[in-house]
């Protein structure tokens, strides 16, 4: 394989026939192969490990999140299916029978095998269509794929209702992808997270298909609160009322979008990413504590693990300075609870939360390098 590419390699590069695609070539060289280029623009890796390698670890603590998906997601369908007597006869349905997996809510196969018939249109249109963009946008600079593509696109359709129409999809990543980050000029120069963006356009374009109060269980006719809206209309009592406990929540045995249901997931996922180094375990705590100390000053009530540990961590659209990093944090937290609390019809302030700091992510790191010049003036003089 190696000697093939480097065959090829002439061909690609300049004056060679095929030289204005020579990204989609290093895309699949870099992909397969590690290469020895240094970084020259953010995000910066002070490792011997290069970007995209540190990007798979990214993917690697979004398994516990995927997984989950596919079986909450065909659960959650399961049981609806069993509580109304019916049998589905989409393609889905369809397909499920003729392998003899069925719909049993009790099963660990047919709701892990429906989730995933949910979960795998969602993320092909999204790797596809998100896809297109960025090489189509590499190409035209003549700069190189970003490998960062494969987990955004892994995000975005992590945090869709299971039934969101695929055209939707398609629409919200094209919007995250070119204005969320290419016009900005691409990874290093975008300031917004492109998933988070892409979310936000479809929350406030489409509300009533990604709303957080009334989230559809992937089965046409049957539709079910997440305890997100809940709490935000009614308060705890309302969740309680609904029969959901804290420990469904932490394990996320409840409706909502595919991957943002379960706290355990995020968490392994956390664990992982701190383990390594590739997420701020300061950001992840600023952003705990800010919440925390937010909900002790309204008593509001909302869970936000997917947000905290995979979009605030951003290393691109986060702070970043060590002390940047606290202030970050603290602030998601704080805009999070404040977002739910005073306005009630917003229950998913985490990603407002997380947009609003990204915008002053700069302005953070500028405040926190003058201080430490300043102290360090004084200091020597």
């Amino acid at each position: 394989m190696r000697r093939w590419l480097e065959s090829m390699k002439p061909v690609f590069s300049k004056g060679g026939r095929f030289e204005k695609y020579h990204a989609l070539y290093e895309m699949v060289d870099t992909f397969l192969y590690t290469p020895a280029d240094t970084t020259r623009a953010a995000p910066h890796v002070r490792d011997g490990v290069d970007l995209k390698r540190l990007m798979s670890y990214v993917v690697v603590a979004l398994i516990p999140c995927i997984l989950w998906s596919w079986f909450n997601t065909g659960y959650q369908t399961n049981l609806a299916l069993q509580e109304l007597a019916i049998v589905k006869e989409d393609w889905r349905g369809l397909l499920l029978q003729t392998l003899g997996i069925g719909f049993d809510p009790g099963s660990i196969l047919a709701n892990m095998g429906h989730g995933f018939l949910y979960f795998l249109p969602i993320y092909l249109t999204t790797l596809i269509v998100g896809g297109f963009w960025e090489v189509l946008f590499a190409i035209v600079r003549k700069h190189e794929v970003n490998e960062g593509f494969l987990v955004t696109s892994m995000l975005f359709a992590l945090t869709l209702p299971p039934d969101m129409p695929l055209w939707m999809v398609a629409l919200g990543i094209s919007f995250g992808v070119v204005i969320g980050k290419e016009v900005f000029g691409g990874t290093g120069k975008n300031f917004l997270n492109p998933a988070l963006v892409g979310r936000a356009f479809l929350y406030f374009a489409y509300p009533a298909e990604i709303t957080g109060d009334q989230v559809w269980v992937a089965l046409d006719g049957y539709s079910s609160a997440t305890p997100l809206g809940l709490g935000a209309l009614g308060g705890m009592d309302a969740i309680t009322v609904a029969g959901y406990t804290w420990w469904q929540a932490f394990i996320g045995l409840m409706p909502g979008s595919l991957g943002e249901t379960s706290t355990l997931a995020c968490l392994i996922g956390a664990v992982f990413l701190i383990y390594t180094k590739v997420a701020s375990w300061r950001i992840i705590a600023g952003v705990f504590l800010g919440m925390v100390g937010t909900v002790l000053l309204f008593n509001a009530l909302g869970g936000f693990a997917f947000g905290m540990v995979f979009m605030a961590t951003d290393p691109v659209s986060a702070a970043m300075t060590t002390a940047g990093h606290w202030v970050f944090g603290l602030l998601i937290g704080f805009m999070t609870v404040l977002i739910r609390v005073v306005s009630p019809a917003f229950p998913e302030g985490i990603m407002l939360a997380i947009l609003f700091a990204n915008i002053f992510a700069p302005l953070i790191d500028y405040v926190v390098i003058q201080i430490n010049i300043r102290r360090r003036l004084r200091r020597h003089g």
